[in-house]
């Protein structure tokens, strides 16, 4: 009889290294998160995410004239054809943004001036138009499905300042915008998660950029990957709204057995350093809007969830308070990782495509032994 090889493969593929890549390090151990080797709390305190999408694309940080040039590129690239335009108004008011986005970012090929273009150079200039183009899909849908007029971005504004314009319809507070930078670079890539893999797992077939950036959407838009920070806060919402004591809330959600979204990660073993920011960006929003009770309900629960069952924050849990206290709906919370990772995104796919191989795993045989006996049907 033959037998079959056990490749004893670990579930959902923890631990296994896929691939080698120069673009992001992670020490879970540490609490390490670096692009290129810039550690993210130095590009938090001190870059842009403009700069950031340059070093992600070029691998090194521009000089002034080259950072300049990108603006100048990304700004050239903040439209859309009107046929997309016209598609945007198309869409049902019930459709969820992430549906819509992963169905318009797939037509936007049809309009890239390089559609069959999938060379090196080809893919930088793709790169920067996506994610130019993004953030306009997710801002005028927005606008569009509350009946309000489209507002035109800014070429003297930043990629987090023009977001915000076009969504909200005026130019954010400095503070608003800083804010909002930070939690794009903070977001811009994390090495091989689920919508990164599936990019590139994409683009290995020699697809293009724009089929693997629909794929990257795709799998973001499950909840087990985007879209824990939306589940933040509707337990920060309904904690409100019942006039709840947060602490009290939560024991009642771990008495039920339920998990509490935004804690813990596969990867970190101590705080994630992207949390780290969002805690402290979250407080200074709340101050400043003078509605600090959506940081107290989180910080109370925080404090609770890390004594009680040793979890630490994540990305997801301050950027719920944050993202809101911005005045961005909550179905919006996981297209913005969208328009953040496309940064990412987009480098993984040149960097797959500039030495490629097709990414073919094996898988473990537990079906019935083989070999098994034909029987015809009508002995069965």
């Amino acid at each position: 009889m033959a037998t079959v090889t056990n490749l004893h493969a670990p579930k959902g593929l923890e631990g296994v290294v896929a691939t080698t890549s120069s673009i992001c390090y992670i020490d879970g151990e540490q609490g390490v998160l670096a692009y290129r080797g810039y550690d993210i709390h130095d590009l938090a305190d001190n870059s842009t995410f403009e700069e950031v999408c340059y070093l992600l694309w070029f691998g090194r940080l521009p000089n002034t004239d080259e950072l300049k040039h990108l603006k100048w590129r990304m700004a050239e690239e903040r439209k859309l054809d009107a046929s997309i335009f016209y598609r945007l108004q198309l869409v049902p008011q019930h459709v969820p943004p992430m549906d819509m986005l992963r169905t318009l970012v797939s037509a936007l090929s049809y309009y890239d001036p390089e559609y069959n273009k999938n060379d090196h150079d080809a893919n930088i200039n793709k790169a920067i138009r996506l994610t130019s183009q993004l953030s306009m899909l997710v801002a005028n849908y927005d606008r569009i499905r509350k009946g309000k007029p489209v507002v035109a971005p800014s070429r003297e504004l930043s990629h987090a300042a023009n977001f915000l314009l076009m969504l909200n319809g005026v130019e954010p507070s400095k503070t608003a915008e800083r804010a909002f930078d930070i939690a794009l670079i903070l977001h811009a890539d994390h090495e091989l998660n689920a919508s990164t893999f599936a990019a590139r797992v994409t683009a290995a077939t020699l697809s293009d950029m724009h089929s693997a950036i629909t794929s990257a959407i795709g799998t973001l838009k499950g909840p087990l990957h985007g879209g824990a920070n939306e589940a933040v806060f509707k337990i920060l919402k309904e904690i409100d709204a019942n006039g709840a004591d947060p602490v009290e809330y939560v024991k009642g959600l771990l008495a039920q057995k339920k998990k509490i979204p935004g804690f813990g990660h596969r990867v970190y073993h101590t705080e994630d350093p992207r949390a780290t920011h969002l805690r402290q960006m979250s407080r200074d929003l709340g101050h400043s809007s003078g509605d600090p009770k959506w940081f107290e309900y989180s910080q109370k629960i925080e404090d609770f969830v890390r004594g009680e069952k040793k979890l630490n924050a994540n990305v997801d849990f301050y950027s719920a308070s944050t993202y809101h206290t911005l005045g961005i709906e909550v179905d919006l919370f996981t297209p913005i990782f969208a328009v953040s990772r496309v940064g990412g995104w987009t480098a993984h796919v040149i960097e797959q495509l500039d030495d490629n191989r097709l990414i073919r795993p094996r898988a473990e045989y537990l079906g019935p032994v083989y070999p098994q006996k034909y029987v015809p049907v009508e002995k069965r």
